[in-house]
């Protein structure tokens, strides 16, 4: 069998020697014979794909535990190890989306005179409206839904104490409704109430896995909205008449799709399409919630929602109902029947809050 001392091998596979010692230590990549005398290290050259594989990973960026993982699934199946690559590239794709937009905000505030020529000076208000219901089906609501004239917020309860983990963590974020919110410190100021919001689930919970609730929430600023989100309730936006998801649900199903393994109408009738890999949990898991900040413009209208709708009642006429020109308190009216029309299974919560020029 051919050897290739490290250095050669090195050379072969694009990995520095310092990296092969490495990764021998971390059996990752062992040597195919080491020299019991001199303790030098020898490769064959069949280990050369194996070195290549993790020389490319490397370069993507992932860490070593995950690349472990994806060379033991390319020795026994290399389209496990290609899908288990796919699912690391959404990932860091989703994060880096994240990343971009605050980092398009910072430019944007840290660059833009407010008084400078040209700029809009309207002000703008919220005017906004707010329903939860039982459903149909249900025995009681754990749902909480809120809208106040800085904060918007729809909440989820799961488990035995669902309503007051819902409810707790709602109660956390109130202040935000009162206080002033500056522009520039807001994102920092919500990701500080989120935490509150999960050590109030925490005391309700009582240490309990089985209890929790999903958030969604938007601060108002005067001229942006600030979201937080966590879980699988949902955040819309009509803008010129097309609608916008801008929440990403944080659920096993939802995982699948970004990752190739389920088509998106697949996912509408899966058996776990509500289980959560997030949520503000009473046994305090510490998952971080998504954050971001959308400029308002006059004549958006958002909505927040709980699944209870969302689950049931079918995009396209989410939008009908919000494209047509009727109150906030109408629009959340039409939104809750149109669930329960639908057979009401869950507890159903909608905020909608249009942005007008005061």
């Amino acid at each position: 069998m051919a050897m290739l001392t490290i250095g050669a091998f090195a050379k072969a596979c694009r990995l520095s020697p310092k990296a092969l010692r490495l990764y021998d230590e971390l059996d990752l990549l062992r040597p195919a014979r080491v020299d019991p005398d001199s303790g030098y290290r020898y490769y064959a050259a069949k280990q050369l794909e194996r070195a290549r594989l993790v020389a490319w990973l490397r370069r993507l960026g992932m860490p070593l535990a995950e690349i472990r993982r994806v060379c033991l699934l390319h020795d026994r199946d290399p389209s496990a190890a290609a899908r288990e690559i796919r699912a690391y590239w959404a990932r860091v794709e989703a994060e880096t989306a994240v990343r971009r937009d605050l980092a398009a905000f910072l430019v944007d505030h840290l660059t833009t005179d407010p008084n400078g020529p040209g700029k809009d000076t309207a002000m703008l208000e919220l005017r906004y409206s707010a329903h939860s219901d039982t459903g149909r089906v249900r025995p009681a609501n754990q749902d909480t839904a809120y809208a106040g004239t800085r904060l918007l917020a729809v909440a989820d309860g799961y488990g035995p104490a669902g309503a007051p983990a819902s409810s707790a963590a709602v109660e956390a974020l109130r202040f935000l409704d009162t206080d002033e919110v500056p522009a520039g410190g807001v994102l920092n100021l919500l990701e500080d109430a989120v935490r509150g919001a999960e050590q109030a689930v925490r005391d309700v919970a009582d240490g309990s896995d089985d209890i929790g609730t999903t958030l969604t929430a938007l601060l108002w600023t005067g001229s942006r909205l600030a979201l937080v989100h966590i879980g699988d309730s949902r955040a819309y936006l009509l803008r010129d008449g097309e609608l916008f998801r801008i929440t990403h649900d944080h659920t096993m199903v939802q995982s699948m799709v970004d990752e190739g393994r389920l088509a998106p109408e697949e996912a509408v009738s899966h058996p776990q399409r509500a289980m959560l890999l997030k949520a503000l949990s009473g046994g305090g898991t510490g998952a971080a919630p998504d954050l971001r900040l959308h400029d308002a413009r006059p004549g958006d209208r958002y909505l927040l929602c709980s699944d209870g709708l969302s689950a049931v009642v079918p995009e396209h006429l989410i939008r009908e109902l919000l494209v047509a020109p009727a109150s906030p308190d109408d629009t959340v009216q039409a939104l809750v029947a149109a669930a329960n029309a639908a057979g009401g299974p869950d507890n159903v919560s909608c905020v909608v809050a249009d942005v007008v020029e005061s």
